[in-house]
């Protein structure tokens, strides 16, 4: 599943293609992909044609676009600010192609829009370290499409409402607001707003292992089972380390590794396996060839080994899903909790 760095890459891919664009028409090719929406296909599309996508913003792994401009808003939205949200889910692709190019396999979305990139005060400066170049003016019709295999991902709009502490709402926009669904998602480890002090609070109060608490998107959000198993790695500590033991230097050391992992992630592209993850322009990232024990089962730990040490990368299930740890810098703790 796309996490921090993956979903970075695709709202820095969307900001120069996208943001500033109308949106001209909608064309829902598969219904289950906007089930999330209040209405269902009719309201999805009257809420969004005729609207300006006015930013492209993220919050941990989730993704949204504001819209501005006199058009139809959902129904029963009053005159509240909405959102196009986007949920890449296990196999979601955002992409941006011009409108005379063959449909992918598996598209379930389509937004036609307008031509012109148009940059009024309400909407958002483009990222200028957006990974795609900007569009020229004079070019053709482009749709945003949303591809989606497996269908755990999908769109709607949603209303936007105020940040709990008055900050931005996520990278991409100034506004401290959020989308209503995504008002419980805490914020992530490279946002400026984010609170380091009362994380590491509210993480000693739990009880329970320290990976399933960075899996908890309510606690810290953009970190998945990649990013968690390659975080603890790096900060010398098993995933089942009980939260309440641990020290504010080593809570610390575990809030430095997340970000420089997702850092450097962020730099390759993100991490794809296989051709589900891509960029708005259809391009896989290659952070795995960078994993040190993440499906790295039966290898030599990178650290140990140039430390002239042997040990073997092993494989534990965790919450249905594999966890990978090097058996000798990360010592299993003897009051593991799971």
């Amino acid at each position: 599943m796309p996490e921090l760095p993956e979903v970075e890459v695709v709202r820095r891919g969307l900001a120069p293609w996208a943001v500033g664009r109308t949106v001209t028409a909608v064309d829902v090719v598969d219904p289950r992909s906007v089930r999330r929406q209040l209405g269902g296909p009719d309201a999805f599309t009257t809420a969004l044609t005729g609207r300006r996508l006015a930013a492209a913003v993220r919050r941990g792994k989730f993704l949204w676009l504001p819209l501005t401009d006199a058009g139809p808003l959902a129904p029963d939205d009053g005159a509240a600010p909405s959102a196009l949200v986007v949920h890449l889910g296990m196999s979601g692709q955002v992409l941006i192609q011009p409108a005379g190019k063959p449909d992918e396999n598996h598209l379930r979305i389509r937004l036609h829009l307008a031509p012109e990139l148009s940059t009024p005060a309400d909407v958002e400066a483009v990222d200028a370290s957006s990974v795609v170049d900007a569009p020229a003016p004079d070019e053709p019709e482009q749709q945003l499409r949303f591809v989606d295999q497996r269908i755990f991902g999908g769109m709607h709009v949603d209303r936007l409402v105020g940040t709990e502490d008055g900050a931005p709402g996520g990278a991409g926009s100034d506004a401290p607001l959020i989308p209503s669904s995504a008002a419980h998602i805490a914020r992530d480890p490279l946002d400026p707003a984010f609170d380091a002090a009362a994380f590491t609070a509210r993480l000693r109060r739990r009880r329970t292992g320290i990976k399933r608490a960075l899996l908890d998107q309510s606690l810290i959000s953009g970190i998945g089972n990649i990013y968690a198993d390659e975080s603890l790695w790096r900060a010398r500590l098993h995933y089942a380390r009980p939260t309440e033991t641990l020290r504010r230097s080593e809570v610390e050391r575990v809030l430095a590794a997340c970000r420089e992992v997702m850092g450097t992630a962020l730099e390759a592209g993100g991490t794809s396996f296989d051709a589900l993850y891509v960029n708005v322009n259809g391009q896989s990232g290659y952070f795995d060839r960078s994993l040190a024990v993440y499906g790295q089962t039966g290898r030599l730990c990178p650290r140990c080994s140039a430390n002239g040490r042997h040990s073997v990368i092993r494989r534990d299930s965790l919450m249905n899903r594999g966890s990978f740890t090097c058996p000798v810098c990360q010592p299993r703790p003897r009051n593991a909790r799971w």
